[in-house]
C-alpha cells in the first residue's frame, strides 16, 4: 500500500515489545472482520497495530515458526477484489523478494497464504522522520554518512530495474547498529517486471514534499526522481526543515513547479557550500540539472569539493526559436535571390 497513505507512529518502533507468552487457544479469524491484536494469520500473531490507513493496516507480528518479530501489510478485505490495487500490491511484494541488500528492508517469503498480504522483516529502531523531530538536524558528518549509505542501497535497487519512488524521512529506518534501512515500495516502478503495471493510474502516488516536479506533472520518471527525493531528504536532516515550504498540497505542487527552493547555505548558513551544492544539485527542478545517476551522487557525497556542477545551458525552448529563426532567415533570402536572377531573364 501507498506510503503516502500511511501515518506510522514512529514512536511505536522504539520499543521492543517481546514476543507475548499465549497460553490461551488464539482467536479465531472470521473472513467477516479485519485483524485486531491477538488474531493469528498462517502462523504470525498479531502483537500490535503500527499503522492503520484507507487501504489496509500495518501490524507488528509474532512468527511462531522462528520466534522472530515481522511486520505485516494486510490490505483491507474490500481492496482484495480491486484489480488495480491488488496488481500494485502483487508488485509490491515481486519487489521485495528480489532485492537484497543491507540498506533495504526485506521481504519474507511464505508458502501458502489465507489471503494476501506482505511480511517483511521487523526493523527495531525509528525513522528519519521520528529522528528529526525529536532531535532537530543532524550534523553534516552524520548526514553524509546516511547520504552515502542511502545511495548505495539506490545504487544496487536501480541496477536490478527498480525505481522506489517514495524515498522519503519516513520510509528510512535507522536499525540498531545505526545502518539506515529502506522500507515501503508500495509505489515502486519496476522495468523488469513485464506485467501489467497500470502506469496512468498511479504516476501521481507519491509524498508531495519530496517528489520530483516530473512526478507532479504525472510522468513516471526515471532513477533521478529517487535522486531527487534522497536530495530533498538530506536537505531537511541538514536543515531540519523540508526544502518547500509547508501549506496546502496545491501551493506545494505550484510552487515546486514554478520555483526553486531557498539556498541550503541560507538555512544552514554553517554548511560546507560544496556539500550544499551537491543536495541542491539532487533537488534541480530539471532532471537534466540532476546527478544523472545515484552512483554519481555517491561519488559527489564522497568527496563534495571535487563534485563537478552542471554547465549552464540555454533552455531547449530558445536553442530551439533561434534555430527556427536563422532557417527562416536563410529560406527568405534563397527565395528572394532565385525571383530577382528570374525577373532579371526576364528583361
Amino acid at each position: 500500500m501507498p506510503a503516502s497513505m500511511i501515518k506510522v507512529d514512529d514512536a511505536s518502533l522504539l520499543s521492543d515489545v517481546p514476543a507475548p507468552a499465549v497460553e490461551r487457544a488464539p482467536a479465531r479469524v472470521s473472513r467477516s472482520r479485519e485483524l485486531e491484536p491477538g488474531d493469528v494469520i498462517d502462523g504470525f500473531q498479531i502483537v500490535r497495530v503500527v499503522a492503520r490507513c484507507g487501504m489496509g493496516s500495518v501490524f507488528k507480528a509474532h512468527d511462531r515458526a522462528t520466534g522472530t518479530a515481522v511486520v505485516l501489510k494486510i490490505p483491507h478485505m474490500s481492496f482484495e477484489s480491486d484489480v488495480v490495487f491488488y496488481s500494485r500490491f502483487q508488485r509490491e511484494e515481486r519487489i521485495g523478494l528480489r532485492l537484497r541488500h543491507p540498506m533495504i528492508a526485506r521481504v519474507l517469503a511464505v508458502a501458502e497464504k489465507s489471503r494476501p498480504y506482505i511480511v517483511v522483516e521487523h526493523v527495531e529502531g525509528p525513522s528519519l522522520w521520528h529522528l528529526v523531530r525529536s532531535e532537530g538536524r543532524m550534523s553534516a558528518e552524520r548526514a553524509t554518512a546516511i547520504g552515502k549509505q542511502l545511495c548505495e542501497a539506490l545504487v544496487y535497487m536501480h541496477s536490478q530495474g527498480v525505481v522506489h519512488r517514495d524515498i522519503k524521512p519516513e520510509n528510512v529506518l535507522i536499525d540498531s547498529a545505526g545502518t539506515p534501512r529502506i522500507v515501503d515500495f508500495g509505489i515502486a516502478l519496476d522495468y523488469r517486471d513485464r506485467r501489467l503495471t497500470w502506469g496512468r493510474l498511479s504516476n501521481r502516488l507519491g509524498t508531495p514534499e519530496y517528489m520530483a516536479p516530473e512526478q507532479m506533472r504525472g510522468r513516471r520518471g526515471d532513477a533521478r526522481v529517487d535522486v531527487y527525493a534522497l536530495g530533498a531528504t538530506l536537505y531537511e536532516l541538514l536543515a531540519g526543515t523540508p526544502p518547500f515550504p509547508a501549506g496546502s498540497v496545491g501551493d506545494l505542487i505550484r510552487f515546486k513547479l514554478h520555483h526553486d527552493p531557498r539556498p541550503l547555505t541560507e538555512v544552514a548558513p554553517d554548511i560546507d557550500p560544496a556539500l550544499a551544492g551537491v543536495v541542491m544539485r539532487a533537488i534541480a527542478r530539471d532532471p537534466r540539472d540532476r546527478f544523472s545517476a545515484a552512483i554519481d551522487m555517491l561519488g559527489a557525497l564522497s568527496d563534495p569539493r571535487c563534485a563537478s556542477m552542471p554547465a549552464t545551458r540555454v533552455p531547449v525552448h530558445r536553442s530551439l526559436i533561434g534555430i527556427r529563426a536563422a532557417l527562416f532567415c536563410v529560406a527568405f533570402l534563397g527565395i528572394a535571390w532565385l525571383v530577382f536572377h528570374l525577373v532579371q531573364a526576364n528583361t
